[in-house]
């Protein structure tokens, strides 16, 4: 039996002393994928209290989107536009520098894709 994994895990990593929202994505996201990690994407910066919010993407295990998951991806970024500092994009996709391009036309921190981790990570804090 084949199972399909997927969704969208939401976490926090410190850094020296910077704060990091990092999101793990995995395999196709779903509309509903979406649904179940906003509420607590949320609640997680405004527990935080940022306006100049550092996250981690990290598109590794990433296979897609369903059109209505990537419209809600698409409100999500317009959404918290104001308060993103930086965005950076980790994984080895050949697509995800186009990602960071067109993701910066509507948000107003940096976006940079990486393909690798660490390196992803000190830009962040830099």
């Amino acid at each position: 039996m084949s199972v399909e994994r997927h969704g969208i895990s939401v976490g926090i990593e410190r850094v020296s002393c910077e704060t990091i929202i990092v999101f793990k994505a995995k395999g196709k996201l779903t509309h509903d994928d979406y649904q179940a990690m906003i509420p607590i994407f949320k609640t997680t910066i405004e527990e935080l209290d940022s306006s100049a919010l550092k996250i981690l993407v990290d598109i590794s295990t990433l296979t897609g989107w369903e059109l209505r998951a990537a419209w809600d991806d698409f409100k999500l970024g317009l959404e918290l536009n104001s308060k993103i500092d930086k965005i950076a994009i980790y994984g080895d996709k050949s697509w995800q520098e186009l990602a960071s391009k067109v993701g910066s036309w509507f948000v107003s921190g940096d976006i940079k894709s990486f393909e690798e981790y660490d390196s992803a990570i000190e830009w962040l804090i830099d």
